[in-house]
């Protein structure tokens, strides 16, 4: 009898193998499927039953027999993986429920002994679904592209499409990888019909067979990546593997369940490496360091980027990952070659966003799907930088060729697994529900976010009637922090932390949002406010007036929102006697109040910038300095920090002045206000139609520098893109609230106009002209801002998709793009909806912008900016909201010998402008919900939402929409879609088809047909589903549509 590591090493040498026979051939209907196919009888079955007990006792006793050695791989596949692996490879992309239900039926007698088990097995774990159908309904929260503070920021997680979708029978094989997960029907693509003969198979567990758990158990000791050892359902999460069962079953103190009644722990997970091993191999090369992303939607899926810029690294499974969590930096260990993933483009490689993608083959027999770079997020004065893409990677060199061109086109990815955590970042909360277990000293807390593990937590810490009267808090949410997971278990260990009240309310999600996501909103501390002014109401000491330039008497007015608060910027502009202006941009001066490495200095270090939500904003600084004595307000003496520039009417730059000051702004100008200013030149304002204005300036004399400001702004705008520039608009829906309950009344999107664009042209200038000026002071020690390159690879894939759907646009450079952009996409009324599109899918390559230092980066060409296209860019205009902008103040100060001494190092001002990265990004992400969640309400509350929407992007069984009223993105199952008879996916090249064949309403009429493809317009609704808050979009019949 083979000892149980000499068959380990046999499973694993014929694995690849046997993955390369499958890809070649398609296999064949083997013997025991036919015998199958012909002996249904209960005899029958109960003879295969008792073969297979007496096969697992058999091996439970002594590993597994040489005889079952080649299925003991197919061990390590979920459930309907295995049974479908015979069809995988199918060419068929039709859809018919009677042609999928046969192809389930195709298994050998191995399979379905081990389908026998399952049934005795269902029990056991069926009734743990409670949770699962809850948290299936509420599904994951949707990404959207809103903005409220007014730079265009990174979308960390907005949900994407790659036009590079493979065909039906990819989709297949991840549904048959993520069967035993219970994936809700709105979450992914993995089936192609509503009716197949395998969907059982999904509500039920896996057996808890002693056999499965010693191979898993090899599989994890060697590095190989065992999906049954993956408990955790993308969507329901309480249809469990075996180790699901047996993890439930246990106390937390009990995790190490027996495995074949021997008392031996089960290992889960590897050990880490020490810190001391994973040091050398990272300087030897031998391992790889970088910021593991999670796919929200296929939870199963984590990339990290790879050194150079090539393809990602791909992490198949939670084992892989090694508990390690969305946004941790950890460290990798590349798997042998003939585990990595077979793709079938670069973008297929590209791992950043969401989006619902096929499954490609690996070397061995894993199925995995790739995501895609993420979106952007444009707002009111926008920076133009913060594309979204891929974290940077800090450490480790290629390993050798990143990827290898096989005979049929394919390329093989890099797949790793984890070995140490360097980091963190994770906040380890979560909002999600609490089930109870009968007789157990703990309940299960279920996340909402899939990608974490469900977590065991202490009775004790649950409401006192939560054993007794568990039902009542069947809708509650609650948050759980992550305390410790074992490597030899499947759960976390955890403490609940709160109660946050009814799931669906606006209260307790927003809380639960900002809780996950590390926004600190508690109130200021004592040793904080001590730090304010205690004097008040405060004026300017007369001594600081006199160090600063006064600009009390010049005509200067702030343009924000209606509803902004914290004013940090302001503008003013005289005309000079030469012809020529003075223009100059006054911004806060939060350094002054902000004393470096003091309590409040911490806070803001510490929050790093203020967070938009809908409803409310959570400040970076107490509002004593954000909303009063730093704000711009009007008529009030205000410390400035100002750029004064004399320019040309065409906005040629003559001279520029940097200096702290004082202002006294005169009037606050929405952009309303300043809109109504530019559409009317020749209109006398009353003073009735704006706000209160400083009787020194009259209402002539601000709106000719409006005017002036204008005129201006358009020439450096023209001349930014004749440069160069780049610019993605995308929509944002914003809302108008009831004042007293804040609930929302009605939603609209945000309309970007000349106002909007006059401030952002001066804010630009003036971030460009400090960047040039402190770097130039301090080449060591300046914080800017660089925005990298889009992934070539996937501008090319970008272009030769652009190519085959006839669209002509340059993809050469940020200008080439933005000229293409700009080029008429038709001429009719939904020229600017196909502009939408476009500008969607040039988003995808793009990357994030980033702080950094530039003592650390030593090649100057890296600090470029793309989308700007200038050589040094940085924040200095909003230091109010953005601690970053606040470094930056005191960096200029000292370089004018106006301010204190700086005592940062390099690696101070690094470190800081990495955590400012992570807040921004959380920051934006915590937006984003909070804009899903108004959304959400809007719907329920005001719907059904009827509307046009054009199709985005097109994958093999469902398809994106832009909803045009409302700016909203969904994606629609073809599966999920009401009156449907079938449909088929076609692929030529880059472009992605689908053809809907919807039931004929007469006996004797054929089906109607209706294509979709990108650009394709569709009547959607848009309805609440049953889950709170979260909502659906439904597809109207053809028909329907022009009736």
């Amino acid at each position: 009898m083979d000892s149980p590591r000499k068959s380990k090493k046999a499973t694993l040498n014929r694995e690849p193998k046997r993955s390369q026979n499958q890809s070649s051939t398609p296999p064949q209907k083997d013997a025991y499927a036919r015998l199958l196919s012909q002996h249904h009888s209960s005899k029958f079955s109960s003879y295969l039953e008792q073969y297979a007990k007496d096969t697992s006792f058999q091996r439970e006793d002594n590993g597994p027999s040489p005889q079952f050695n080649p299925q003991s791989d197919r061990l390590s596949m979920p459930l309907q993986q295995r049974d479908q692996v015979l069809c995988d490879f199918s060419d068929s992309s039709d859809f018919s429920p009677s042609s999928t239900k046969s192809k389930g039926e195709e298994s050998s007698l191995s399979l379905y002994m081990e389908k026998l088990n399952i049934r005795n097995a269902q029990q056991d774990c069926e009734s743990r679904q409670g949770v699962s159908d809850r948290q299936q309904r509420r599904g994951q929260r949707r990404d959207t592209t809103t903005s409220h503070d007014g730079d265009v920021e990174s979308a960390e997680e907005l949900g994407s499409l790659k036009p590079s979708d493979s065909k039906k029978h990819q989709k297949q094989q991840r549904k048959n990888k993520d069967s035993n997960r219970d994936v809700g029907p709105k979450e992914t693509d993995s089936s192609v019909g509503r009716s197949q003969s395998p969907k059982k198979s999904k509500k039920k567990s896996l057996p808890k067979h002693p056999g499965d758990g010693r191979v898993r158990e090899r599989a994890v000791k060697s590095g190989v990546d065992v999906q049954m050892s993956s408990p955790k359902s993308p969507r329901g999460r309480d249809k469990n593997s075996p180790l699901d069962c047996s993890s439930s079953a246990n106390s937390p103190a009990d995790k190490g369940k027996t495995k074949g009644g021997r008392g031996l722990k089960k290992q889960v997970f590897e050990a880490y490496m020490s810190s001391e091993e994973v040091s050398h191999s990272l300087k030897r090369g031998e391992l790889i360091q970088g910021q593991l992303r999670i796919n929200p939607k296929k939870y199963n899926e984590a990339f990290i980027p790879s050194p150079g810029g090539t393809r990602d690294i791909f992490l198949d499974g939670i084992v892989a990952r090694n508990r390690a969590l969305n946004g941790d930096i950890v460290v990798v260990q590349i798997l042998p070659r003939e585990q990595w993933k077979v793709v079938r483009s670069d973008t297929d490689c590209e791992g950043a966003s969401e989006s619902d993608t096929p499954i490609v083959q690996t070397a061995t027999k894993k199925m995995a799907s790739t995501p895609n770079p993420d979106n952007i997020a444009e707002g009111q004065c926008s920076d133009q930088e913060e594309f979204s893409g891929k974290y940077q990677n800090k450490s480790g060199e290629p390993l050798g060729d990143q990827s290898t061109p096989r005979s049929n086109g394919a390329i093989l990815q890099k797949t790793a697994k984890v070995v140490y955590i360097v980091e963190k970042k994770h906040s380890r909360a979560a909002t999600g529900f609490l089930k109870h277990l009968p007789d157990k000293p703990f309940a299960l807390f279920s996340p909402v976010d899939h990608r974490l593990p469900r977590i065991n937590v202490p009775l004790a810490d649950c409401p006192e009637d939560f054993a007794s009267r568990p039902s009542d808090y069947t809708s509650t949410l609650f948050i759980c922090r992550i305390t410790d997971w074992a490597a030899n278990s499947n759960f976390a260990e955890g403490r609940l932390a709160k109660s946050l009240g009814q799931a669906g309310e606006i209260e307790p999600e927003t809380e639960g949002i900002l809780i996950e996501h590390e926004v600190d909103f508690s109130e200021f501390s004592e040793e904080v406010l001590d730090c304010l002014p205690q004097n008040l109401p405060w004026s300017i000491p007369p001594d600081e007036m006199r160090k600063r330039k006064d600009l009390r008497e010049e005509c200067i007015f702030t343009i924000d929102p209606a509803t902004a608060r914290d004013l940090d910027d302001a503008l003013s502009c005289k005309q000079l006697p030469d012809g020529n202006f003075e223009v100059g941009v006054h911004i806060a001066d939060v350094s002054y109040f902000v004393e470096e490495g003091n309590d409040l200095d911490a806070i803001a270090s510490q929050r790093a910038t203020s967070v938009y939500l809908i409803q409310k904003v959570i400040p970076m600084l107490p509002r004593l300095l954000c909303e009063e004595l730093c704000s711009l307000n009007p008529l009030v003496d205000r410390l400035t920090f100002s750029v004064i520039w004399k320019i040309t009417p065409e906005g040629k730059i003559l001279n520029e002045w940097f200096g702290r000051s004082i202002i006294r702004s005169c009037v606050k100008l929405s952009y309303d206000h300043a809109q109504s200013m530019i559409e009317a030149p020749e209109k006398m304002f009353t003073a009735e139609e704006l706000p209160p204005v400083d009787p020194v300036h009259p209402i002539d004399e601000v709106h000719q520098a409006v005017l002036n400001l204008h005129s201006i702004a358009k020439n450096l705008r023209a001349q930014r893109f004749l440069g160069g520039a780049l610019r993605l608009d995308q929509l944002k829906l914003s809302f108008t609230l009831d004042k007293e309950t804040m609930m929302p009344q009605g939603c609209y999107i945000y309309q970007y106009r000349d106002s909007n664009k006059l401030v952002e042209e001066f804010m630009l200038l003036a971030n460009i002209a400090t960047a040039n000026h402190i770097y130039r002071k301090f080449p060591e020690l300046a914080l800017l801002r660089r925005h990298p390159p889009p992934k070539a690879k996937m501008i090319d894939e970008l272009q030769e998709l652009c190519d085959q759907l006839g669209i002509d646009i340059d993809l050469s450079s940020a200008g080439a793009l933005h000229k293409s952009l700009n080029t008429t996409l038709g001429n009719d009324e939904y020229t600017s909806a196909r502009k939408e599109v476009l500008t969607h899918m040039c988003s995808r390559p793009m990357q994030m912008a980033l702080y950094f230092c530039t003592g650390v980066l030593k090649e100057e060409q890296l600090f470029k900016h793309y989308a700007l296209n200038v050589p040094l860019y940085t924040h200095f205009t909003s230091p109010i909201r953005r601690y970053a902008d606040i470094i930056v103040h005191r960096l200029l100060a000292c370089s004018l010998k106006c301010g204190p001494r700086i005592r940062l190092s390099t690696e101070d001002v690094e470190k800081q402008a990495s955590h400012c990265n992570d807040k921004k990004t959380l920051s934006k992400r915590v937006q984003e919900l909070s804009s899903e969640l108004f959304f959400g309400v809007f719907v329920k509350e005001c719907g059904p939402l009827d509307s046009e929407a054009m199709v985005m992007g097109v994958l093999d069984q469902s398809f994106d929409v832009l909803v045009l009223q409302y700016g909203v993105q969904k994606r629609i199952y073809c599966k999920s879609v009401t009156g449907l008879d079938s449909f088929r996916h076609r692929k030529v090249g880059k472009k992605s088809e689908l053809t809907l064949l919807w039931t004929a309403e007469a006996p004797e009429a054929p089906p109607v047909e209706q294509v979709i493809s990108i650009f394709t317009l569709v009547e959607v609704q848009l309805k609440s589903d049953d889950a709170p808050l979260k909502y659906s979009a439904v597809l109207k019949r053809p028909e329907d549509s022009t009736s």
